[in-house]
């Protein structure tokens, strides 16, 4: 029998899947939108908002609503060898490869640049970010509980600023919102969807959210319908608070050209906002509070990845990953925020797909019978177009010509393919195979049915 939860207990989890996604980079990428989508803001935060909330929220309730125990058991339904390979390729995408540099880098932007312009920005993002990563490192190899009391501090004072901030942009604009810049000219929804991929908060759902469906259980909901609606209700709290902030970063983002310029990333937006409105102090605590929240969720992202390659190879210690991922991280920091966000893009355009696609196959496999070869089959055809629009991506972020074969694949899959010149190339497809496959599954008999059976 489930335990009847109140609104507390689902404002408790909610905050808690609030505090999850909302990494202090998401900062930077609704401020960005904002400049470059200018009078088209509106319509490309609803795009953003999809992929940016949407589809986290979705990720966590596939894995509770499939009753698997993390994202390699659910990725295993396509074959156990692709699992591994996918879930290690996620936990490196919002780990050491991307997102772990990144905080560095964002508290670099947002609490030290302003702060020394005119000074040497190489050497000092390399002082920074060494001592950024030692005190990550530090607190990586002896996990505390006070890394989660700093959290739970910073998740409201975070809040409480970007609140005030926001207001003041509310009632006092910066300045009148200008026209939509690049991609947002043409198609403002459609670029915000994938301006949603930079988040990267839809791969973490699937590595974070069961520590959500864990904490629901915690609370006396064991069955699989009663954790399934407690984590749904828990996640409209979540949506709104997220939904909330980014479109009001946005709108500041928006109503900032005028004053600050058009700028490469969303971090110089925040913090110049916080000087146009609060001056040296508003920068200050503004700096403070990202710097802190950047390293506690530094801290969570070693621990995840230093855990699971360490449950990978038991053979090489756990200190040791921390060390290798640290040390790694702090060397792609140095690259600068603009150079990671321009390289992550590729493996995003690649990873997204794949994972939109992993989360609707687990809504639907009652459907089909759970039946393997439906899970292979959309997930074989969405990585052939996913693989080259990251491989397409990544020639035109490093201004490299496409090879001939290449070319022609692109070519090929732009003629015949909706929505590929938008980026979403594989969506058509891999419906129409889950489809077509899924009706044969529901003809055939259950043999190559995956057990849903909760192993834990």
């Amino acid at each position: 029998m489930d335990t009847n939860l109140n609104f507390k207990s689902y404002l408790i989890i909610g905050m808690m899947l609030f505090a999850l996604f909302f990494g202090a980079g998401n900062l930077i990428f609704p401020a960005q939108l904002g400049q470059y989508a200018g009078t088209e803001v509106g319509i490309a935060i609803i795009g953003f908002l999809i992929t940016g909330v949407g589809l986290p929220l979705l990720g966590i309730l596939a894995l509770g609503y499939s009753k698997s125990n993390d994202l390699r058991d659910l990725s295993s339904r396509v074959h156990p060898l692709y699992g591994l390979i996918f879930t290690s390729l996620l936990y490196l995408t919002i780990g050491p490869f991307f997102a772990l540099p990144r905080t560095a880098a964002v508290a670099y932007e947002i609490g030290i640049a302003p702060f020394t312009a005119g000074s040497s920005e190489s050497t000092i993002l390399l002082v920074f970010s060494i001592i950024f990563f030692a005190v990550a490192l530090s607190l990586s190899l002896n996990p505390l509980e006070i890394v989660n009391k700093i959290g739970k501090f910073l998740s409201p004072a975070i809040l409480l600023t970007l609140a005030v901030l926001l207001v003041a942009a509310a009632v006092m604009p910066m300045g009148s919102i200008n026209a939509p810049q690049g991609n947002y000219l043409d198609s403002p929804f459609l670029t915000g969807f994938l301006e949603g991929y930079n988040t990267m908060d839809a791969l973490a759902s699937l590595v974070f959210g069961i520590i959500v469906i864990a904490a629901v259980r915690k609370l006396g909901v064991t069955s699989a319908k009663g954790v399934l609606s407690a984590t749904l209700k828990s996640s409209v709290i979540a949506a709104a608070l997220l939904a909330t902030v980014y479109t009001g970063i946005a709108y500041l983002g928006a109503t900032s050209t005028n004053t600050l310029g058009l700028l490469d990333t969303g971090g110089p937006v925040l913090s110049g906002a916080s000087s146009h409105y609060f001056g040296t102090f508003g920068m200050l605590l503004l700096a403070v509070i990202i710097t802190l929240a950047c390293l506690t969720t530094a801290v969570g992202l070693i621990v995840a990845n230093a855990g699971f390659f360490n449950k990978l190879t038991p053979i090489i210690n756990y200190k040791i990953y921390v060390v290798i991922f640290s040390v790694f991280s702090l060397v792609v920091t140095n690259a600068g925020l603009a150079n990671i966000i321009a390289f992550s893009i590729p493996v995003l355009m690649f990873l997204y797909p794949l994972a939109i696609v992993l989360i609707m196959l687990a809504f639907l496999s009652p459907l089909f019978k759970h039946r393997r070869f439906v899970y292979a089959a959309a997930i074989i055809v969405t990585f052939f177009i996913a693989l080259i629009d990251g491989m397409k991506t990544l020639t035109a972020s490093i201004n490299l010509e496409n090879p001939r074969w290449l070319q022609a694949i692109i070519d090929f899959y732009d003629a015949i393919l909706p929505l590929y010149s938008e980026g979403l190339g594989w969506l058509l497809p891999a419906i129409v195979t889950i489809l077509i496959a899924g009706i044969i599954a529901r003809l055939s008999g259950g043999e190559g049915t995956i057990s849903t059976e909760n192993r834990n």
